[in-house]
C-alpha cells in the first residue's frame, strides 16, 4: 500500500494536482528537505500547492519529474523546472524516505538533494560561491518560509490542502 502511494503522489505532481498531493498525506505528517520543515497537511499541502501553482504560471512548458527507485518506503526523484524566483532551470536530484500510517498515508517525509548543485543552477554564480555555506541555506530555508506563510495566508482551505 505505501509504494501506490508514493507512486500517486508523484503522478499527482506530475500533472500539478496538489489537492490529490496533499490527500496523500495524514493530518499530523511532518515534511523536511533542504527548503521546508512543515508540520501536518495543511502546511504540506500548501508548500506543494504553492509549488505546482509557480509551475503552472512560468513554467509549465518546461516542468517534467522522473520517478524511479520506487520502495515501501523510498524514491528517487527528478524534477526539472524554471526556478521562479530567478527563471533558471533547475534540474534537482532528489532521493526521499517515507514513513506511514496504517491507513497508507505519509507519516513523515524526508527529501535529500545536494544543496550547492541546486543553488547553482537555481541562483547562479551566488549559488556557486556560497551555496556550501549555511548563510545561503539558512536565508534559502527563511526565504521559503515566509513565501509559504504569504500563500497560506492569502488564500486558506479549511480542507487543508492549501490555497484552491
Amino acid at each position: 500500500m505505501s509504494r501506490t502511494t508514493i507512486e500517486r503522489l508523484y503522478a499527482a505532481f506530475e500533472r500539478l494536482d496538489a489537492a490529490a498531493m496533499a490527500a496523500c498525506y495524514a493530518q499530523g505528517a511532518v515534511f523536511d528537505d533542504e527548503a521546508f520543515s512543515l508540520q501536518g497537511r495543511a502546511q504540506i499541502g500548501g508548500m506543494w500547492a504553492m509549488l505546482c501553482g509557480a509551475i503552472q504560471a512560468k513554467g509549465r512548458d518546461v516542468w517534467k519529474l522522473e520517478l524511479s527507485q520506487v520502495t515501501e518506503r523510498s524514491a528517487h526523484w527528478e524534477p526539472t523546472y524554471r526556478f521562479s524566483a530567478t527563471g533558471r532551470m533547475v534540474h534537482n536530484i532528489i532521493d526521499a524516505e517515507f514513513e506511514f500510517d496504517a491507513q497508507g498515508l505519509i507519516l513523515r517525509q524526508r527529501d535529500r538533494f545536494d544543496f550547492w548543485r541546486w543553488a547553482r543552477q537555481a541562483l547562479g554564480t551566488p549559488g556557486l560561491l556560497l551555496g556550501w555555506s549555511p548563510m545561503l541555506r539558512n536565508k534559502v530555508r527563511a526565504t521559503a518560509a515566509k513565501n509559504l506563510a504569504r500563500f497560506l495566508a492569502s488564500a486558506p482551505s479549511p480542507s487543508g490542502r492549501g490555497p484552491g
